[in-house]
């Protein structure tokens, strides 16, 4: 066998081989039982196995697995194989655990203990191999085995970037898992201050996990407002060459700047004036790149840009406090209704449902309100239209009521019949709220009928009727145009439901 390790694994290779090259699924499985016999006599009878020889028939094994067969053996020499000091064989026994260990199986002691001595050791290489096998198991066993040496280890002076990292996102997962893992405490400030950390890496992955750990205990976790105000800026005024590393298509640290602005929307604006205007800066300065013209026709580099560009959006739409701020993004957002990308075109309709809603930026919305039906009008994407019609919705007040309206009714004619109940609803709740001329009402809900009667609900026929009932000056009205509609027999619903 020493004179195969040389090759990395020629025999996996072989098999691998053979298992490409047969011609019937019969011949594939004759071929797989024949090496898992092989296996199975090499793990019960050979007791010399050295590591390389283990790794090599648990890779097997794997690959076994992954072609969709059972395996129910090989868990004890996987497991042998995390207490080797090369790190090819600890990896596979790691692979092969993540994979295929079962969470009642009596051998997760022997695991958890095989983990506790590799996050001890001085190698970071094999720390960082048991920290993506805790992440990737991610059971409570884990979370009760390892909640307190984790924290430890992600505040550690002594523990070097690409751990910190990884102890991060393990943390993350395991939070994910049980909430309770990681109470705040003593840990709380010490973890928030990664965001200060020299190390992009390491901030972009505690980011992550502060995001989620603020949005548990937002008064614990509150000092990171400042901090992530501070690398925010830091990232916003930065040239290409102070990020180079992280510099991604010609836009400085996208996703961390995409984490920092979430980060932000768990709490409320900043109270510290100087906060406070660092941020709007920030803010500023993101509406300005966006504007800026592309440094790159890379599909990347517009993905990256936007990316930051929305997130920010969400953010100013959280603050809702800052008027300019809220037309300047509302007008940002309307110069992608009529983009080619119809992602693009979908996230500007969904964040101005958004700003439709904020008493400083509803008018600015409402400057749109021509593209928006035309994008009811000639969008191919059901999903598009669909957010189209929320916005419709959003924006709607007394002024443009009969306009939205109409152009609702007639869109519902050809709607797709999954969002027809939605619609109904919708118009019917703009008509009775905008209505000044109850007579207009009456003919919008008798069109509603005509359009869409399978799907116009009860609540609707009831509320329609108590309308009537209730206001006089309408009955008259109501009752010739229901008489008239009962002659034509497209209203076989009215007659159905009188």
């Amino acid at each position: 066998m020493p004179a195969v390790k040389g090759d990395g694994m020629r025999g996996l290779a072989v098999f691998i081989s053979d298992i490409r090259n047969c011609k019937s699924k019969e011949a594939e499985l004759k071929r797989i039982n024949k090496e898992l016999a092989n296996i199975r006599s090499k793990f019960k009878g050979d007791k010399t196995l050295d590591g390389y020889q283990k790794k090599k028939y648990v890779c097997k094994l794997l690959f076994i697995f992954l072609l969709g067969h059972d395996i129910d053996f090989g868990h004890m020499e996987a497991v042998n194989l995390l207490s080797s000091n090369k790190y090819t064989e600890k990896q596979i026994g790691y692979l092969f655990i993540s994979v295929l260990i079962n969470l009642n199986s009596e051998l997760i002691k022997l695991i958890i203990q095989s983990i506790k001595n590799d996050l001890q050791s001085r190698n970071p290489v094999h720390v960082n191999l048991a920290l993506q096998c805790i992440a990737n198991i991610g059971s409570k066993d884990m979370c009760e085995a390892f909640n307190t040496d984790l924290p430890k280890l992600l505040v550690s002076g002594d523990t070097i970037d690409f751990v910190k990292q990884s102890a991060a996102l393990c943390l993350l997962k395991l939070f994910r898992t049980s909430q309770d893992v990681l109470p705040p405490g003593e840990y709380a400030s010490r973890i928030v201050h990664l965001l200060n950390d020299q190390h992009m890496g390491v901030v972009t992955a505690a980011c992550s996990l502060i995001e989620a750990l603020s949005k548990r205990w937002p008064e614990d976790y509150k000092g990171c407002v400042s901090l992530a105000i501070s690398r925010l800026s830091r990232i916003v005024t930065a040239t290409y060459t102070d990020l180079q590393d992280y510099t991604y298509y010609f836009v400085p640290a996208p996703w961390l700047s995409v984490k920092l602005l979430r980060l932000l929307q768990n709490y409320q604006p900043p109270e510290d004036p100087a906060n406070k205007s660092r941020l709007l800066e920030c803010l500023e300065g993101i509406l300005n790149k966006a504007q800026e013209a592309p440094k790159s026709k890379k599909v990347q580099h517009s993905n990256a840009k936007n990316a930051v560009l929305f997130e920010a959006i969400a953010l100013i739409i959280h603050m809702d406090s800052e008027p300019a701020l809220l037309v300047r993004a509302c007008n940002q957002l309307g110069a992608f209704l009529a983009h080619r990308e119809t992602n693009l075109r979908y996230l500007a309709l969904e964040s101005m449902c958004l700003l439709a809603t904020s008493e400083f930026s509803h008018e600015a919305v409402k400057k749109h309100q021509e593209t928006i039906i035309n994008s009811l009008k000639t969008e191919r994407d059901v999903s598009v239209r669909q957010r189209a019609v929320d916005l419709l919705y959003a924006m709607c007040d007394r002024s443009n009521a009969a306009e939205i309206v109409s152009e609702m009714l007639i869109y519902l004619e050809t709607a797709d019949y999954s969002i027809r109940e939605e619609m109904v609803l919708k118009v019917a709740i703009l008509a009775e709220k905008y209505a000044t001329d109850y007579t207009w009402y009456v003919d919008v809900i008798l069109k509603l009928i005509r359009i869409a009667g399978d799907y116009v609900s009860e609540e609707v026929w009831y509320r329609v009727i108590q309308i009537v009932v209730n206001r006089e000056d309408v009955q008259g009205y109501a009752a010739k145009t229901v008489f008239e509609a009962l002659q034509v027999h497209i209203y076989c619903h009215l007659q159905h439901t009188s």
